[in-house]
C-alpha cells in the first residue's frame, strides 16, 4: 500500500513541471503558427528542409448549446420556457476525493521518482538525467507541500 501511495505522490509532483512545460510549449506553438501564417500572407514557402502554407477549410461544426436553446425557445416558446427551467435547475454533484501526502520529516527518494519515470516509458538513463531538472522546476512552481493533496476518483449525481 505504501509503495502505491509513494508512486501517486511522485506522479503528482512530476505532473506539475511537465504540465507547466506543456502549457508553455502549446502557447508558444500557437503564437508562432499565427505569426508565420501572417508572414506567409497566402503564399507558399518551400526550402530544402521545410515547407509551409496556409489553407482555408470549411468545417461542419456542431451548433453551440446556447445558440440551439435560444433558437428552440424562439420556435417553441412554451416548451422553451420548460427547457430553460430544466437547464437552470440545480443538481448536487458529489465528488469522491482521495487525499494523500508525505508525513512531516519524510521524503520521497530519488529511486521513488526514477521508478515512476521508468514506469512511464523512460529509460533509466533518461529518467536519471531528467530527474534533477524536473524536481527543481517542481519546487519552483509549487510551494513546499505540507498540506494534503487530493485527486478526484469518482463523481455521481444526487437527486434533490
Amino acid at each position: 500500500m505504501e509503495r502505491k501511495i509513494i508512486e501517486l505522490i511522485a506522479r503528482d509532483r512530476l505532473e506539475i513541471p511537465l504540465s507547466s512545460m506543456y502549457q508553455k510549449v502549446k502557447s508558444a506553438k500557437s503564437k508562432s503558427a499565427k505569426s508565420l501564417a501572417q508572414l506567409l500572407d497566402g503564399q507558399k514557402y518551400e526550402s530544402e528542409r521545410v515547407f509551409a502554407h496556409v489553407t482555408e477549410e470549411d468545417q461542419q461544426k456542431a451548433r453551440g448549446m446556447k445558440e440551439a436553446v435560444a433558437e428552440f425557445c424562439e420556435q417553441f416558446p412554451k416548451y422553451g420556457k420548460i427547457l430553460t427551467g430544466k437547464i437552470e435547475e440545480k443538481r448536487t454533484l458529489t465528488e469522491q476525493h482521495l487525499y494523500f501526502g508525505v508525513r512531516a520529516g519524510s521524503r520521497l527518494t530519488t529511486e521513488d521518482y526514477i521508478g515512476v519515470m521508468t514506469s512511464l516509458g523512460l529509460t533509466e538513463h533518461t529518467a536519471r538525467s531528467l530527474y534533477p531538472d524536473l524536481l527543481n522546476v517542481s519546487r519552483k512552481l509549487a510551494k513546499e507541500r505540507e498540506e494534503d493533496r487530493s485527486t478526484i476518483v469518482g463523481k455521481y449525481e444526487e437527486e434533490i
